[in-house]
């Protein structure tokens, strides 16, 4: 294993392609940001309804929280992009890359939810009630009162979802995403060199989720020190 780990030809081998791993480092990227963005709109929706007295909003946020934490982003992505197209004769998403935003953001969607959730119910309800006696409504309250004063308290867990979010991208290889792991996958199985590739996607890796882990464990420790 270590004279893999360290042989010159296998390295020097990997580092002529090394264009191909670095593209796949930059959808890896672009499918993150996307997602994301896509999950902190679905996440701040659904906590929204979840906290709402309309018991039918209620509602509709359980089932979506419960359904995508209990079912694995690798059965919604063969079901979004292979099952869909099947029963509906038509490709349901216009690309690789919007069908890996949609999948992994409707997933992360409802653990940031879950987030938002805890952290909206963690500011004392007369907050929401002085908000809506001067005239506020309920998503007014919320936008410009009560967010506003749980951030704190989601940030650190915000940050760890945000990690997972990066973490599962790798799925996208599934469906042949050229992300950093179907690029990693598909590499080595063709050059039959595996050490140095999946050492550098774990590099890349470790490169997007270190800070963010390391930033989540400060909010984490100053919110403690605050109380």
């Amino acid at each position: 294993m270590l004279s893999h780990l360290f042989s010159a030809d296998l390295w020097a081998d990997f580092l002529k392609d090394w264009p191909q791993f670095a593209q796949g480092f930059l959808f890896t990227i672009d499918i993150s940001i996307g997602a994301l963005l896509c999950a902190m709109l679905l996440g701040i929706l659904f906590a929204m309804m979840a906290t709402s007295k309309n018991k039918w909003l209620k509602a509709i946020s359980r089932v979506y929280v419960e359904f995508y934490q209990n079912t694995p982003l690798l059965v919604q992505f063969v079901i979004i992009y292979y099952g869909f197209p099947l029963i509906s004769n038509f490709t349901l998403m216009p690309s690789i890359y919007w069908t890996a935003v949609i999948c992994v953001g409707l997933y992360h969607g409802a653990y940031i939810a879950e987030v938002f959730r805890t952290g909206i119910l963690a500011v004392p309800k007369g907050q929401m009630e002085a908000a809506q006696s001067q005239g506020f409504t309920y998503t007014e309250s919320m936008r410009y009162i009560i967010i506003p004063q749980a951030i704190r308290t989601i940030l650190p867990p915000l940050a760890n979802q945000v990690v997972n979010l990066i973490k599962n991208t790798s799925t996208v290889a599934i469906i042949g995403g050229i992300d950093i792991m179907f690029m990693t996958k598909h590499w080595s199985a063709v050059n039959a060199n595996y050490v140095p590739p999946f050492v550098t996607a774990s590099i890349l890796y470790f490169i997007l989720c270190f800070p963010l882990a390391t930033l989540a464990r400060r909010w984490e420790e100053k919110n403690k020190n605050a109380y």
